[in-house]
Order: structure tokens, then C-alpha cells, then sequence
């Protein structure tokens, strides 16, 4: 029977001393979210998730809590907030919010002064005993973050110190000092996209009992409709047909880029997991810390997004399906980000100087009709558009592609709030002050991503390390496993957009160089030096010029598959992923031949398959 974890929907609060009182509560636990919304994708830099009030230009509903206070007293308030224009705009910015105490207001707007992530005054209040009431009041719908609210009445500042906060969230939120264990598994998938979804069905179906944590409430990642990306790429091709078969049970059958949410058929890939028995879904959890024994993984920790609490996950194998590389990185894989010089693979695209150059992250977004003529709040903070710069449309995807420039990682925030502002600035100038501004009259935007579509970040090195030249000279590798096909993709800043907004780019463009169908190796679906280790996903061992054939979901869902396999073989065999490689090829060449998904499904996956060669070279 699947063991689904749910959320507690419970503030996240503790008092000290009746000489002093400390109550902090964490945004993302608020019991009513009203139209705010958990954003984690940044935790990793700044320990916890926060709320964000993402109304594209309309305040969202208020997020209420209640809290319990020791004792009568004065309180000051204290909220973590972040001005997230700032980095374009050095007056007040955008993201304003008020915070309310048993029905009365703050004085202070929050969230619009500011540089940083910084604890901000809110005032004093008076509380007596007992329960009182929080409230968030969003007073733009321009994406205000609350990560905090801390109330005391020693009216002392909160330290900003990464390491101070975190031993003030294990104090005052009372976290165990040692995680509770999630369960017995024979392998944890960290990362519920669709090379995450493909290892955990795989390894169920062949007898595993697994782990998927996923950070976020659904599953499908890219392709989920938080994000919006099409599926792309061939399955049933190459050595090993079979192979992501699997994909025709939970894959969308419509096609495009930043359409409805029911596109992408959320629904499909939670039930696939659900169905399997021997697979536990932990939604909404966040790995961030990694135990070691010796060059293996003991366990993963992963903290809940919406309540702190940990839980501990053991097991024998582990896959690394997060994008970036997350569990690799804590286990200290090695890894590589950005562009390999020339000489490293004598790669004719790769350029002569290695670099930190990569594949940025896109903010979709589309706008809809109305029946009635709306208006925009202006949007004027820092980004200007003239009548030559605007972009005079009504549906941006993923062209609108950020950070090129920037580390995927450390600047994530500032990459995805840049795609934010852009898109903002534009409609607002369509909206306000653009000459043939009656066009957009009756259009609204219906709907702007805040989780940003990432292509690029850390590679985690295998084995064997795929470059371009496999793919154009066509080598043969006698552990070929699953097949790609789509074009070597890749992505630079647009130079016409940067005529207007040089060196701050948020269009790209795509260079294609048209490939055979290539198997690529199974050696670069586990870690050179973390023994029990698998990836699946844009972070296998590739070169970034590789990577930009291998990327594209429907290739990385096969990965999956293949992982899963292999997976289930160790088990079997008291194995190591390397064993595979070294002792049981053959019998994972026999599941990869026999697939891993229904029998007898019609392909239902052929949009977006991209352009292949159709003769292959000789073989070398």
C-alpha cells in the first residue's frame, strides 16, 4: 500500500522563560496560505523556504496563523523579508506587505526596503496570555516574501548569520537534534521530475522498496504546471526500444510550452507512483544534509518545507534526480559546472577558455482575454522599455531565459526575480505606454511562473564522461544504454536583445547541431567516487556541450528507467553501481531489452521528437 507523507499544517512555534519570551514562527508554516504560496527553491542558501505573495500585479489573499503567547507583555516584532528589486531599483520596492497582530496593523510596510534578506522592524504590540492571531496582508501582488516572523520581549535583533539562524530555528522551533527515520528502503530517489518519477517506478517494479522525495507538492519538475515545459526527445529507438515505455503511462499527450495547467497532467504522474506498493512518497521535502561512511552514503536528511521537521532516509543506493546535483554535491561527488575548454575534449563547440557559461533558467508566462477593459499597476522599477525594446506579445516561454551568465546555484534568486522583473516591466509598458497600447486593452496576464525552468547547473562525473565528440563521430560503447536523440541544443544570450539590455539579456537563442541516435554509456549514470551513488537527469556525467543533447525530458526519463534497473540488479547481487558495469552488463542489457512499462501501449509521446540524422556513420 503507498505511504503518502502529508504536510502538518501546524505554525512552527516555542517560547522560552517566563523572564523572557522568544516566539518565532517560520512563514511557511502559516495554517491558511490564503493566495501565498511556499517557495523553496532557494533554501540551500538560505536555510528554510518562505512565503511569496505571487499575484502578477493583484495582492493575494491574506495567510493567517495563530500562535500561543507565555505570558501577558509588550512584544516587539521583528519579520525576515527580503526587497527583492532592489538589485535594479534603489527606491522602494515593489514586494510591500503588512503584518497584523489580533486584527490591528503594524505600523510598518515590510518588504520594500532593503538590500538583502534582513530581519525588519514590524513594531511593538501588546499580548496578553494565550492565543493570538497572525496575518500577512500582500498590499501589491508583486511577489512580497515573508521567511519569518519573530516575537519578543527583549526587543533584540535577530542575527542574520546563516549559522545563528539555523541554531535559533533548532532552539526555539524545538527540532529534534537527531531526525526521526522515514522508514526501511532498499533505495532513496531524491527528485520527483520525470528522471526521478522513471527510477522510482523502475526499481518498485522490479522488486525495490523506494524512497521519492520530492521538495515540492507535485511531481514533474520541469513538466509539471508550476513550470510548463513540453516533454522532447524519441523514445522506442535505438539498441534498447523498450526503454521509455514507461513514459506512455503518466507522459502529457499535448504539446507546447507555457500553456493551461491541465496540460501537463499532474494528476498522471502522481497516480503512477501511487499505484506502485513498494514506492513511499515524501512530498514537500527537502534534502539538506548527507552522512558519510566512508565513500558511501549512510543517509540523507531532508527537512519538511512547510513545518522544519526532519526526517532521516537510509538505504543501500541512493539516485540523485534533483537537476542540481543536491546529494551528489553534500557527499563531495565530483562534479563539474559551466563550459570544458576546447582542450579538455577537443569539442569543436566548446570554446578555447573554459568558463562558469551555462544554460540559463526561463520565466514563462501568458496573458488571456477579458471580456471588459482592465488595467496593470505600473511596473517601474529599474528595468525601462521603450517603443524598439518592448516586446509586443502575449505569451513569453522559454526563450525568456535568464543567468546565463550567473551561477545557477548561489545567484538561483536574482536569476529567477530578474525573469520575474522583465516580464513585469514589459506588460507594464504594453499595458501604460506603449503607442499601440489599445491591442492589450482586454488582455490580463493569466499566469507567470515563480518556480523557474533550469537547464543547467552541476554535472556529477561518472565513470565514463559523454562529450560531443561520441555524439558526431558516433563511438560505440559496449555498455550503451539509453538512446538520445535530440539535437546537441544550446543556449546563449540573445544578442539582439542585447543591444537594448547589454550584458543583462533575458532572451536566448538556440544553436542546434542535428545528431544520429546515440546510446550513451551506462558509466555515466553513476558517481566516479561515491560508491553507492546514481544520477538521472540533466546532472549525469556529460560535458556541458553534451548536455545540451541529453537534457531534454523524455532522455532523461529513459535515464531513469535504466538507473532503476540497475538499481534492483545491485540488490539482487549485493552489488555496487560500478558492479554493473563491471560484472552484470549482460543482465541489465536483458531488462533494458525487455522495458520496464506497460506492454502493448501506443506511443502516444511522438510531439516534439525533434530532428534526428537518419544514417548513422561507421561505427568507430
Amino acid at each position: 500500500m503507498i505511504k503518502i507523507l502529508s504536510t502538518l499544517l501546524l505554525p512552527l512555534l516555542v517560547t522560552t522563560s517566563a523572564l523572557a519570551a522568544d516566539i518565532l514562527v517560520e512563514a511557511e508554516s502559516f495554517e491558511v496560505k490564503g493566495g501565498w504560496a511556499v517557495d523553496q527553491q532557494f533554501m540551500d542558501q538560505m536555510g528554510s523556504p518562505y512565503l511569496i505573495a505571487h499575484g502578477m500585479g493583484v495582492p493575494v489573499a491574506d495567510a493567517s496563523t495563530h500562535i500561543t503567547v507565555p505570558h501577558d507583555g509588550t512584544y516587539y516584532a521583528f519579520v525576515r523579508t527580503y526587497n527583492w528589486t532592489s538589485p535594479w531599483h534603489h527606491g522602494q520596492g515593489a514586494g510591500a506587505f503588512s503584518l497584523w497582530i489580533n486584527g490591528k496593523r503594524l505600523s510598518p510596510t515590510l518588504g520594500n526596503i532593503g538590500t538583502q534578506w534582513m530581519w525588519q522592524k514590524a513594531g511593538k504590540v501588546t499580548l496578553k496570555k494565550g492565543k493570538a492571531t497572525l496575518r500577512l496582508k500582500d498590499l501589491t501582488g508583486f511577489d512580497g516574501r515573508c521567511d519569518a516572523i519573530y516575537l519578543t520581549t527583549g526587543n533584540n535583533l535577530p542575527s542574520d548569520d546563516s549559522l545563528a539562524l539555523a541554531n535559533m530555528r533548532q532552539r526555539l522551533l524545538q527540532l529534534p537534534s537527531v531526525a526521526p527515520s522515514a522508514g526501511t528502503f532498499d533505495f532513496v530517489v531524491v527528485g520527483g521530475g520525470v528522471a526521478g518519477i522513471s527510477a522510482a517506478v523502475s526499481a518498485a517494479r522490479l522488486g525495490m522498496r523506494v524512497a521519492l522525495v520530492q521538495d515540492r507538492p507535485i511531481l514533474g519538475g520541469n513538466n509539471s504546471s508550476e513550470v510548463r515545459v513540453h516533454l522532447g526527445g524519441r523514445i522506442e529507438t535505438g539498441k534498447f526500444p523498450n526503454l521509455g515505455g514507461l513514459q506512455k503511462e503518466f507522459g502529457p499527450t499535448e504539446e507546447g510550452n507555457a500553456m493551461p495547467a491541465e496540460n501537463y497532467a499532474d494528476h498522471k504522474k502522481m497516480d503512477i507512483v501511487q499505484r506502485e506498493p513498494n514506492i513511499s512518497l515524501f512530498t514537500n521535502y527537502h534534502v539538506n544534509k548527507v552522512q558519510m561512511e566512508g565513500n558511501k552514503i549512510a543517509c540523507v536528511i531532508a527537512l519538511n518545507t512547510q513545518t522544519s521537521q526532519p526526517l532521516i532516509f537510509k538505504a543501500p543506493l541512493f539516485a540523485d534526480c534533483t537537476g542540481d546535483a543536491t546529494v551528489g554535491y553534500l557527499a563531495g561527488a565530483d562534479y563539474k559546472m559551466g563550459r570544458e575548454a576546447y582542450n579538455e575534449f577537443e569539442e569543436p563547440l566548446a570554446p578555447k577558455q573554459a568558463d562558469e557559461m551555462t544554460m540559463g533558467a526561463s520565466v514563462q508566462w501568458y496573458a488571456q482575454p477579458t471580456k471588459k477593459t482592465n488595467t496593470f499597476r505600473p511596473f517601474n522599477y529599474g528595468i525601462s522599455f521603450t517603443e524598439e525594446s518592448c516586446e509586443p506579445i502575449k505569451k513569453g516561454e522559454w526563450t525568456w531565459e535568464t543567468g546565463l551568465n550567473k551561477n545557477q546555484i548561489t545567484d538561483f534568486e536574482r536569476i529567477r526575480d530578474y525573469g520575474l522583473m522583465v516580464v513585469y516591466s514589459n506588460w507594464s509598458y504594453l499595458k501604460n505606454q506603449y503607442s499601440k497600447r489599445k491591442k492589450f486593452e482586454k488582455e490580463q496576464l493569466g499566469w507567470v511562473a515563480y518556480v523557474a525552468g533550469k537547464r543547467e547547473s552541476r554535472r556529477l562525473l561518472g565513470d565514463y564522461v559523454l562529450s560531443e565528440q561520441d555524439l558526431i563521430k558516433h563511438v560505440s560503447h559496449e555498455d550503451a544504454s539509453f538512446t538520445t536523440t535530440w539535437s546537441i541544443d544550446l543556449h546563449y544570450p540573445d544578442s539582439l536583445n542585447g543591444i537594448y539590455f547589454p550584458g543583462n539579456e533575458y532572451k536566448a537563442i538556440s544553436k542546434q547541431k542535428v545528431i544520429y541516435p546515440y546510446g550513451v554509456p551506462y558509466r555515466c549514470l553513476y558517481s566516479r567516487n561515491i560508491d553507492n551513488l546514481f544520477m538521472a537527469g540533466r546532472d549525469i556525467s556529460v560535458t556541458h556541450i553534451a548536455l545540451g543533447s541529453v537534457r531534454v525530458m523524455r532522455t532523461t526519463g529513459m535515464m531513469g528507467e535504466v538507473v532503476g534497473m540497475a538499481a534492483s540488479l545491485c540488490k539482487q547481487h549485493q552489488a555496487l553501481p560500478r558492479d554493473i558495469y563491471t560484472r552484470y552488463l549482460s543482465l541489465l542489457k536483458q531488462l533494458m531489452k525487455k522495458g520496464i512499462g506497460s506492454q502493448g501501449l501506443p506511443n502516444n509521446q511522438q510531439y516534439n521528437e525533434g530532428g534526428i540524422l537518419s544514417k548513422p556513420p561507421t561505427v568507430q
